[in-house]
């Protein structure tokens, strides 16, 4: 199996995460309702990672961005991608595995997302009832993970941009 090296995101690695990105979703990607709550907003440093193969060529990017749900903070995770010619050898999963552990270190409580609750699950993602994405989210497509006990018990209300 090749080698593989993950380490967080750097600012030179920006367009190139960028064009991964083009390359691995649908055109108009920008203008989904979470990329309105990362607009003008900086990933978090040391959660937004890459990993890239021995030649130095990026096969994977992850990206955390802050939101507010109600009053409390949580981390957005997404995008996350693997280079076609990755796929399948686990680095999605490594990539989510290894933000989620970065985040909880940082102390980081709550993490969430948009996205396909049968992937997800394994994670330990699950259907959070009460938070309210942008829309047009689909409700069903908003999940949610503790970082740490208890994070997301009782906490309902809109996501929104990160202000400070």
């Amino acid at each position: 199996m090749q080698r593989f090296g993950i380490r967080p995101e750097e600012p030179d690695d920006w367009w190139e995460v960028e064009a991964l990105y083009d390359l691995c979703f649908a055109p108009g990607r920008e203008a989904l309702s979470s990329y309105r709550l990362r607009d003008e907003v900086p990933p978090v440093a040391g959660l937004s990672m890459v990993v890239r193969d021995g030649e130095g060529i990026l096969a994977g990017a992850i990206r955390f961005w802050p939101v507010h749900v109600g009053a409390a903070d949580a981390l957005l995770l997404g995008p996350v991608a693997v280079h076609p010619t990755h796929q399948g050898e686990g680095l999605g999963g490594f990539l989510i595995r290894e933000g989620l552990e970065a985040g909880r270190t940082r102390g980081w409580q709550r993490v969430m997302l948009v996205g396909d609750a049968p992937y997800y699950a394994r994670f330990g993602f699950a259907r959070l009832d009460g938070v309210e994405m942008p829309p047009p989210t689909n409700p069903e497509r908003v999940l949610g993970m503790e970082l740490a006990p208890g994070a997301w018990d009782g906490l309902r209300g809109a996501v929104t941009r990160w202000d400070r």
